[in-house]
């Protein structure tokens, strides 16, 4: 088995890097009317895709809503106050995790295809779907923010009737729902505090 040669040494991302994903990015809540192309949406997956899961299990599944007979049906299922930010969005992503992850994985850990059996057991197999899903939308709002967009990310949704309505008679359960585009008038709230260092950080 060949393996391709990778660096040995990472260069850190430099201040405007650090500032595009982390310190100066932030959640947007207004978009503007500049519409967001297929090839954009696709380049948000191309990075997030490459980021870590356990097992390398990669559960997250993903639905792009950008028409609008999409939005007539994504909009009913979003509460109250998501509804006119979902429906201004250029696009919206549903972020679903797929329960039945373990089907893939003679493709996604070759070496080890028999991983498909310590998921046999659906509690633990849905526990790691929802878990690594999840890790994944954190990926997938970075990779946002790298191709030079904006994300809101709402978890304010009826997340049975979007499951009834995208992903009926599937694996597939919604675990986020992320409004992407450009920023529009307005499209911060005042920044929240971050707790400090000494309020997180230990030492062993």
């Amino acid at each position: 088995m060949t393996t391709t040669a990778e660096p040995t040494t990472r260069v850190p991302l430099d201040a405007a890097g650090r500032a595009t994903l982390f310190t100066e990015a932030r959640t947007a809540n207004t978009f503007s009317d500049q519409p967001v192309s297929d090839e954009e949406l696709a380049d948000i997956w191309e990075l997030a895709r490459w980021a870590p899961t356990s097992a390398n299990v990669q559960p997250l599944r993903l639905v792009y809503v950008r028409t609008p007979e999409g939005k007539e049906r994504l909009v009913p299922h979003m509460n109250d106050n998501n509804r006119a930010k979902a429906a201004a969005a250029p696009a919206v992503a549903i972020l679903a995790a797929d329960l039945d992850f373990h089907e893939q994985i003679h493709r996604t850990f070759p070496a080890r295809p028999q991983l498909k059996e310590a998921f046999a057991d659906p509690e633990r197999r849905h526990e790691a779907a929802r878990f690594n899903a999840i890790l994944q939308a954190g990926y997938f709002l970075l990779a946002v923010r790298a191709v030079g967009l904006v994300a809101g990310p709402m978890l304010g949704f009826d997340a049975a009737g979007l499951d009834a309505e995208f992903f009926s008679d599937t694996s597939l359960r919604t675990v986020l729902v992320v409004n992407i585009g450009h920023p529009g008038e307005n499209p911060w709230f005042e920044r929240l505090p971050r707790l400090d260092h000494d309020e997180v950080i230990s030492w062993a």
